[in-house]
């Protein structure tokens, strides 16, 4: 089974239309969408029903929260007076321009969804967040410390998590088996479609393929497949600048930070 999950769309149509046009040519059996629809850009309205179009599965991020109740927080961790104040100008304004229906949508999201599997003897439960199992805006990076990081997957009863949120891919693999047995669990961020900040404008997804012979067992057994995509970068950034938002946002899109 192909299962294609995506996150972090942030009102870029551009990078979306592009995100589908790649799709097209994987072929998945199931499409998931792990939130932040909204923000950043000036496309929310166009972003949220291109993909209530196509009746995608689709959870809240942080910033969907925020915007659909309407409040002055996105609920992201800037740590400069820059990035604070910008933020502040984002969400507003996005909040200026979403309309009702859509915000509406945004507001009854769910927080996660959670598909269990069952091949043979065993069961494999995979976990849709967008920032972690504990909390919408949690990051997740790829060096956080390893027992702490198995304590929570066992907590949150994951043996595949998927999530995005800081906009960074990566896949990593956990033993959490005791006493010399094996117990892999996988840990997926998706990157971002229309805001990725690790250096690579392309916009990013991941493919993740199960089938009859995959376990917890078999680290290998599990497979996560990135694909990287072009799109419209400057359409995408020359919107933000003939816009109320900082040009801090285009800049953000050509470089990927």
């Amino acid at each position: 089974m192909k299962i294609a999950l995506f996150s972090d769309v942030h009102s870029n149509l551009p990078a979306l239309e592009a995100f589908f046009e790649s799709l097209e040519k994987q072929k998945p059996d199931a499409v998931y969408c792990l939130g932040d629809l909204v923000g950043y850009n000036i496309w929310p309205n166009e972003v949220v029903n291109e993909i209530r179009k196509r009746k995608i599965p689709t959870i809240a991020g942080n910033y969907d929260f925020g915007v659909g109740r309407m409040s002055d927080d996105c609920g992201c961790a800037y740590k400069t007076e820059e990035q604070i104040e910008n933020g502040k100008l984002s969400i507003a304004f996005t909040n200026s321009i979403i309309q009702d229906d859509e915000r509406t949508y945004l507001r009854t999201l769910p927080a996660h969804l959670r598909i269990e599997f069952q091949f043979n003897k065993d069961q494999l439960s995979l976990l849709l967040v967008h920032g972690s199992p504990r909390k919408i805006n949690e990051y997740l990076f790829e060096d956080r410390e390893e027992k702490s990081t198995i304590r929570m997957l066992e907590q949150a009863n994951a043996d595949i998590l998927c999530f995005g949120h800081t906009h960074k891919p990566y896949h990593r693999i956990l033993n959490s088996g005791k006493d010399g047995e094996n117990y892999f669990r996988h840990m997926i961020n998706l990157g971002s479609v229309g805001k990725p900040k690790d250096n690579d404008t392309r916009g990013s997804y991941a493919i993740l393929h199960i089938d009859e012979n995959s376990t917890v067992l078999n680290a290998a057994s599990v497979k996560v497949e990135f694909i990287r995509f072009a799109y419209d970068i400057e359409k995408a950034a020359q919107a933000v600048e003939n816009s109320p938002l900082p040009n801090v946002f285009a800049d953000a899109l050509r470089n990927a930070n």
